[in-house]
Protein backbone atom coordinates (compact mmCIF):
# COMPACT_ATOMS: atom_id res chain seq x y z
CA UNK A 1 0.00 0.00 0.00
CA UNK A 2 1.34 3.21 -1.12
CA UNK A 3 -0.15 6.48 0.76
CA UNK A 4 0.70 9.81 -0.65
CA UNK A 5 0.07 13.13 1.56
CA UNK A 6 -2.42 16.11 0.06
CA UNK A 7 -4.56 18.73 1.11
CA UNK A 8 -7.55 18.14 0.61
CA UNK A 9 -11.41 20.12 0.91
CA UNK A 10 -14.08 17.93 2.66
CA UNK A 11 -16.79 19.50 1.44
CA UNK A 12 -18.03 22.84 -0.48
CA UNK A 13 -16.89 25.82 1.19
CA UNK A 14 -14.79 24.12 3.89
CA UNK A 15 -10.79 25.06 4.41
CA UNK A 16 -7.94 22.28 3.41
CA UNK A 17 -7.41 20.06 5.25
CA UNK A 18 -4.34 17.33 5.43
CA UNK A 19 -5.55 14.05 4.09
CA UNK A 20 -3.68 10.95 3.05
CA UNK A 21 -4.95 8.61 -0.19
CA UNK A 22 -3.85 5.41 -1.61
CA UNK A 23 -3.72 6.08 -5.22
CA UNK A 24 -4.09 2.59 -6.17
CA UNK A 25 -1.67 0.41 -8.56
CA UNK A 26 0.26 2.68 -10.89
CA UNK A 27 -1.52 2.16 -14.35
CA UNK A 28 -0.06 0.59 -17.39
CA UNK A 29 0.13 3.73 -19.61
CA UNK A 30 -0.08 6.50 -16.24
CA UNK A 31 3.18 8.69 -15.48
CA UNK A 32 3.72 9.70 -11.18
CA UNK A 33 5.04 12.44 -10.68
CA UNK A 34 6.50 14.18 -7.03
CA UNK A 35 4.97 17.57 -7.33
CA UNK A 36 7.72 20.64 -6.91
CA UNK A 37 5.29 23.41 -7.40
CA UNK A 38 1.58 23.48 -8.28
CA UNK A 39 -0.30 26.78 -9.44
CA UNK A 40 -3.27 27.93 -7.70
CA UNK A 41 -6.03 28.81 -10.25
CA UNK A 42 -9.73 30.05 -9.68
CA UNK A 43 -10.62 27.24 -11.95
CA UNK A 44 -9.40 25.46 -8.38
CA UNK A 45 -11.86 27.68 -6.62
CA UNK A 46 -14.65 27.13 -8.84
CA UNK A 47 -14.25 23.07 -8.03
CA UNK A 48 -14.11 23.72 -4.71
CA UNK A 49 -17.08 25.65 -4.51
CA UNK A 50 -18.71 22.92 -6.81
CA UNK A 51 -19.82 26.09 -8.57
CA UNK A 52 -20.03 23.64 -11.73
CA UNK A 53 -21.58 20.98 -10.54
CA UNK A 54 -18.96 18.03 -10.91
CA UNK A 55 -17.13 17.63 -7.38
CA UNK A 56 -16.51 15.24 -5.30
CA UNK A 57 -15.36 15.56 -1.67
CA UNK A 58 -12.97 15.21 -0.30
CA UNK A 59 -11.31 16.86 -2.97
CA UNK A 60 -7.48 17.60 -4.12
CA UNK A 61 -7.51 20.60 -5.73
CA UNK A 62 -4.46 21.03 -7.82
CA UNK A 63 -3.90 20.81 -11.93
CA UNK A 64 -0.81 23.14 -12.71
CA UNK A 65 1.94 20.79 -11.49
CA UNK A 66 5.23 21.00 -12.36
CA UNK A 67 7.78 18.29 -10.44
CA UNK A 68 9.98 15.42 -11.33
CA UNK A 69 8.98 11.56 -13.30
CA UNK A 70 9.20 9.03 -9.94
CA UNK A 71 7.06 6.44 -11.39
CA UNK A 72 6.63 5.02 -15.48
CA UNK A 73 3.90 2.72 -16.06
CA UNK A 74 5.51 -0.01 -18.84
CA UNK A 75 3.22 1.16 -21.86
CA UNK A 76 3.65 5.13 -20.36
CA UNK A 77 5.87 6.40 -23.51
CA UNK A 78 8.47 9.35 -24.13
CA UNK A 79 9.40 10.33 -20.53
CA UNK A 80 12.48 9.14 -18.27
CA UNK A 81 12.90 9.18 -14.79
CA UNK A 82 13.83 11.80 -13.14
CA UNK A 83 12.72 14.47 -15.56
CA UNK A 84 11.01 17.96 -14.98
CA UNK A 85 7.39 17.99 -16.51
CA UNK A 86 4.28 19.53 -16.28
CA UNK A 87 1.02 18.37 -16.09
CA UNK A 88 -2.07 21.09 -16.59
CA UNK A 89 -5.73 20.94 -16.79
CA UNK A 90 -6.02 17.33 -18.37
CA UNK A 91 -4.98 14.42 -16.87
CA UNK A 92 -6.09 11.78 -19.58
CA UNK A 93 -7.99 11.10 -23.28
CA UNK A 94 -8.97 8.11 -24.51
CA UNK A 95 -6.25 8.61 -27.53
CA UNK A 96 -8.53 6.78 -30.30
CA UNK A 97 -11.48 9.27 -30.81
CA UNK A 98 -11.67 11.38 -33.84
CA UNK A 99 -10.77 14.29 -32.08
CA UNK A 100 -7.76 12.87 -29.94
CA UNK A 101 -6.44 11.12 -33.43
CA UNK A 102 -7.38 14.58 -35.04
CA UNK A 103 -5.30 16.57 -32.69
CA UNK A 104 -7.94 18.10 -30.59
CA UNK A 105 -7.65 16.03 -27.45
CA UNK A 106 -8.74 18.49 -25.17
CA UNK A 107 -11.93 17.66 -27.27
CA UNK A 108 -12.34 14.01 -26.58
CA UNK A 109 -15.26 12.91 -24.85
CA UNK A 110 -14.30 11.21 -22.10
CA UNK A 111 -11.28 13.62 -21.22
CA UNK A 112 -10.94 13.90 -17.66
CA UNK A 113 -9.88 16.50 -16.01
CA UNK A 114 -6.62 16.77 -13.07
CA UNK A 115 -9.37 17.34 -10.44
CA UNK A 116 -12.23 16.51 -11.97
CA UNK A 117 -12.94 12.66 -10.53
CA UNK A 118 -9.51 12.23 -9.33
CA UNK A 119 -6.53 13.31 -7.15
CA UNK A 120 -4.67 16.57 -7.98
CA UNK A 121 -1.33 18.13 -7.17
CA UNK A 122 -1.85 19.45 -4.04
CA UNK A 123 0.12 16.48 -3.06
CA UNK A 124 3.18 15.01 -2.65
CA UNK A 125 2.57 13.52 -5.80
CA UNK A 126 -0.10 13.18 -9.10
CA UNK A 127 -0.69 10.81 -11.82
CA UNK A 128 -1.70 11.16 -15.18
CA UNK A 129 -1.73 9.32 -18.86
CA UNK A 130 2.08 9.85 -19.93
CA UNK A 131 0.17 11.88 -23.14
CA UNK A 132 -0.17 14.71 -20.93
CA UNK A 133 2.82 14.65 -18.58
CA UNK A 134 4.53 17.56 -20.56
CA UNK A 135 8.48 18.03 -20.60
CA UNK A 136 9.39 21.29 -19.50
CA UNK A 137 11.86 23.42 -21.69
CA UNK A 138 15.20 24.06 -19.60
CA UNK A 139 14.95 27.85 -20.15
CA UNK A 140 11.64 27.97 -18.06
CA UNK A 141 11.99 28.78 -14.54
CA UNK A 142 9.96 25.46 -12.99
CA UNK A 143 8.74 28.19 -10.07
CA UNK A 144 6.98 29.91 -11.93
CA UNK A 145 6.08 27.37 -15.02
CA UNK A 146 2.86 25.80 -13.23
CA UNK A 147 0.18 28.93 -14.52
CA UNK A 148 1.48 28.41 -18.09
CA UNK A 149 -0.26 24.91 -17.63
CA UNK A 150 -3.33 25.82 -17.44
CA UNK A 151 -3.38 29.91 -17.59
CA UNK A 152 -1.38 29.93 -20.45
CA UNK A 153 -2.73 27.60 -22.48
CA UNK A 154 -6.10 29.13 -22.40
CA UNK A 155 -4.75 32.26 -23.81
CA UNK A 156 -2.47 31.11 -25.89
CA UNK A 157 -4.91 28.67 -27.72
CA UNK A 158 -6.75 31.58 -29.70
CA UNK A 159 -3.60 32.52 -31.43
CA UNK A 160 -2.46 29.65 -32.19
CA UNK A 161 -5.56 27.54 -33.53
CA UNK A 162 -6.96 30.80 -34.95
CA UNK A 163 -3.81 31.19 -37.27
CA UNK A 164 -3.96 34.73 -35.96
CA UNK A 165 -1.83 36.90 -38.54
CA UNK A 166 0.56 39.38 -36.80
CA UNK A 167 -1.14 42.06 -37.98
CA UNK A 168 -3.86 41.35 -36.03
CA UNK A 169 -4.95 43.85 -33.37
CA UNK A 170 -6.18 42.17 -30.46
CA UNK A 171 -8.01 43.27 -27.40
CA UNK A 172 -7.68 41.79 -24.14
CA UNK A 173 -10.44 41.93 -21.31
CA UNK A 174 -9.43 41.54 -17.81
CA UNK A 175 -5.49 41.85 -16.50
CA UNK A 176 -5.37 39.02 -14.02
CA UNK A 177 -4.27 35.55 -14.29
CA UNK A 178 -4.84 35.05 -17.40
CA UNK A 179 -4.87 38.55 -18.97
CA UNK A 180 -1.46 39.47 -18.14
CA UNK A 181 -0.26 36.29 -19.90
CA UNK A 182 -2.78 36.87 -23.04
CA UNK A 183 -1.22 40.46 -23.12
CA UNK A 184 2.34 39.12 -23.17
CA UNK A 185 1.63 36.22 -25.74
CA UNK A 186 -0.20 38.38 -28.30
CA UNK A 187 2.55 40.88 -27.93
CA UNK A 188 5.10 38.19 -29.12
CA UNK A 189 3.05 36.98 -31.61
CA UNK A 190 3.57 40.74 -33.18
CA UNK A 191 -0.09 42.25 -32.72
CA UNK A 192 -0.93 45.85 -31.49
CA UNK A 193 -2.36 45.19 -28.55
CA UNK A 194 -5.49 46.62 -26.51
CA UNK A 195 -5.84 46.04 -23.13
CA UNK A 196 -9.49 46.75 -21.34
CA UNK A 197 -9.23 47.24 -17.11
CA UNK A 198 -11.63 49.46 -15.11
CA UNK A 199 -8.58 49.73 -12.74
CA UNK A 200 -6.94 52.71 -13.36
CA UNK A 201 -3.72 50.98 -10.91
CA UNK A 202 -3.42 48.18 -13.54
CA UNK A 203 -2.63 50.62 -16.81
CA UNK A 204 1.08 51.31 -16.08
CA UNK A 205 1.36 47.61 -15.62
CA UNK A 206 -0.68 46.50 -18.90
CA UNK A 207 1.53 49.07 -20.74
CA UNK A 208 4.70 46.95 -19.40
CA UNK A 209 3.55 43.67 -20.24
CA UNK A 210 2.79 44.45 -23.73
CA UNK A 211 -0.29 46.99 -24.24
CA UNK A 212 -0.13 49.56 -26.51
CA UNK A 213 -2.70 51.02 -25.41
CA UNK A 214 -5.61 50.55 -22.09
CA UNK A 215 -8.78 50.97 -22.31
CA UNK A 216 -11.63 51.61 -19.54
CA UNK A 217 -14.46 49.62 -20.17
CA UNK A 218 -16.46 51.23 -18.36
CA UNK A 219 -16.09 54.24 -19.81
CA UNK A 220 -18.56 55.00 -23.07
CA UNK A 221 -16.13 57.68 -24.51
CA UNK A 222 -13.21 55.84 -24.13
CA UNK A 223 -14.84 52.61 -25.72
CA UNK A 224 -16.46 54.37 -29.11
CA UNK A 225 -13.49 56.13 -29.69
CA UNK A 226 -12.06 52.46 -30.75
CA UNK A 227 -15.26 51.28 -32.33
CA UNK A 228 -14.79 48.75 -35.74
CA UNK A 229 -10.50 48.21 -34.51
CA UNK A 230 -10.18 45.40 -32.98
CA UNK A 231 -9.79 41.83 -35.07
CA UNK A 232 -9.73 39.58 -31.96
CA UNK A 233 -11.24 40.16 -28.33
CA UNK A 234 -9.62 37.74 -25.88
CA UNK A 235 -12.11 37.49 -23.06
CA UNK A 236 -10.39 36.27 -19.74
CA UNK A 237 -12.80 37.42 -17.09
CA UNK A 238 -15.49 35.89 -15.45
CA UNK A 239 -17.93 38.59 -14.96
CA UNK A 240 -19.69 39.92 -17.55
CA UNK A 241 -19.31 43.63 -19.05
CA UNK A 242 -21.65 45.00 -21.52
CA UNK A 243 -21.50 42.82 -24.93
CA UNK A 244 -23.03 45.25 -26.92
CA UNK A 245 -20.11 47.99 -26.55
CA UNK A 246 -17.45 45.63 -26.68
CA UNK A 247 -19.07 44.17 -29.95
CA UNK A 248 -18.90 47.13 -31.61
CA UNK A 249 -14.86 47.60 -30.83
CA UNK A 250 -14.50 44.65 -33.30
CA UNK A 251 -13.83 45.27 -37.16
CA UNK A 252 -15.54 43.34 -39.66
CA UNK A 253 -15.08 39.60 -39.26
CA UNK A 254 -14.46 40.39 -35.64
CA UNK A 255 -14.23 37.88 -32.98
CA UNK A 256 -15.07 37.98 -29.44
CA UNK A 257 -13.35 34.55 -27.89
CA UNK A 258 -14.62 33.35 -24.42
CA UNK A 259 -11.57 31.93 -21.98
CA UNK A 260 -13.32 33.08 -18.97
CA UNK A 261 -15.57 30.88 -17.06
CA UNK A 262 -18.65 33.63 -17.36
CA UNK A 263 -21.68 32.11 -15.74
CA UNK A 264 -24.45 34.99 -17.25
CA UNK A 265 -25.51 34.46 -20.78
CA UNK A 266 -24.27 36.43 -23.02
CA UNK A 267 -26.83 38.73 -24.50
CA UNK A 268 -25.58 39.57 -28.50
CA UNK A 269 -27.99 40.61 -30.99
CA UNK A 270 -28.41 38.63 -33.99
CA UNK A 271 -27.76 42.06 -36.19
CA UNK A 272 -24.44 42.55 -34.17
CA UNK A 273 -23.44 39.48 -35.83
CA UNK A 274 -25.10 39.16 -39.55
CA UNK A 275 -24.21 43.32 -40.45
CA UNK A 276 -20.24 42.72 -39.39
CA UNK A 277 -20.25 39.17 -40.31
CA UNK A 278 -18.63 38.75 -36.44
CA UNK A 279 -18.62 35.79 -34.36
CA UNK A 280 -18.40 34.57 -30.54
CA UNK A 281 -16.27 31.45 -29.84
CA UNK A 282 -15.06 29.77 -26.84
CA UNK A 283 -12.62 27.43 -25.75
CA UNK A 284 -11.05 25.31 -23.00
CA UNK A 285 -7.04 24.66 -22.06
CA UNK A 286 -5.83 23.23 -25.64
CA UNK A 287 -4.58 19.95 -27.22
CA UNK A 288 -1.03 17.89 -26.11
CA UNK A 289 0.58 19.57 -29.14
CA UNK A 290 -0.48 23.06 -28.46
CA UNK A 291 0.78 22.88 -25.08
CA UNK A 292 4.25 21.90 -25.82
CA UNK A 293 4.16 24.53 -28.49
CA UNK A 294 3.23 27.26 -25.95
CA UNK A 295 6.00 26.00 -23.94
CA UNK A 296 8.38 26.38 -26.79
CA UNK A 297 6.78 29.73 -27.48
CA UNK A 298 7.29 31.20 -23.73
CA UNK A 299 10.70 30.39 -23.29
CA UNK A 300 11.51 31.66 -27.16
CA UNK A 301 9.81 34.77 -26.42
CA UNK A 302 10.79 35.08 -22.33
CA UNK A 303 7.25 35.06 -22.01
CA UNK A 304 6.79 34.89 -17.82
CA UNK A 305 3.60 34.46 -15.49
CA UNK A 306 3.96 36.97 -12.78
CA UNK A 307 3.58 34.86 -9.40
CA UNK A 308 3.03 34.95 -6.07
CA UNK A 309 4.50 31.75 -3.88
CA UNK A 310 3.06 30.28 -0.33
CA UNK A 311 4.33 27.05 0.88
CA UNK A 312 1.50 24.67 0.06
CA UNK A 313 0.76 24.57 3.78
CA UNK A 314 -0.32 27.74 3.63
CA UNK A 315 -2.43 26.49 0.97
CA UNK A 316 -5.77 28.23 2.97
CA UNK A 317 -4.01 31.61 3.07
CA UNK A 318 -3.36 31.31 -0.62
CA UNK A 319 -6.88 30.37 -1.15
CA UNK A 320 -7.83 33.71 0.90
CA UNK A 321 -5.48 36.23 -0.86
CA UNK A 322 -6.78 34.49 -3.98
CA UNK A 323 -10.70 34.74 -3.57
CA UNK A 324 -9.68 38.28 -2.17
CA UNK A 325 -8.73 39.67 -5.32
CA UNK A 326 -5.26 40.29 -4.19
CA UNK A 327 -2.85 37.60 -6.59
CA UNK A 328 -0.65 39.68 -8.43
CA UNK A 329 -1.02 37.62 -10.90
CA UNK A 330 -0.98 33.72 -10.18
CA UNK A 331 -0.39 31.77 -7.30
CA UNK A 332 1.97 29.17 -6.59
CA UNK A 333 2.27 26.66 -3.79
CA UNK A 334 6.01 25.58 -3.38
CA UNK A 335 5.42 21.52 -1.78
CA UNK A 336 6.57 21.01 1.69
CA UNK A 337 5.53 17.84 2.88
CA UNK A 338 8.66 16.85 4.58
Amino acid sequence: MTSISAWAAPAAGQPLQRYSFDPGPLGAQEVEIAVEHCGLCHSDLSMLDDEWGQSRYPLVPGHEAVGRVVALGEEALGLTLGQRVGLGWTASSCMHCRWCLGGDQQLCPKAQGTIVGRHGAFAERVRAHWAWVVPLPEALDPASAGPLLCGGITVFTPLHDLALPPTAHVGVVGIGGLGHLALQFASAWGCEVTAFSSSASKHAEALRLGAHRVVDSTDPAAMAAIAGTLDLIIYTANAALDWEALMATLAPRGRLHVVGAVLQPIAVSAFTLIGGFKSVSGSPTGSRGDIEAMLDFTARHRVEALVERFPMSGVNEALAHLRAGKARYRVVLDADFD
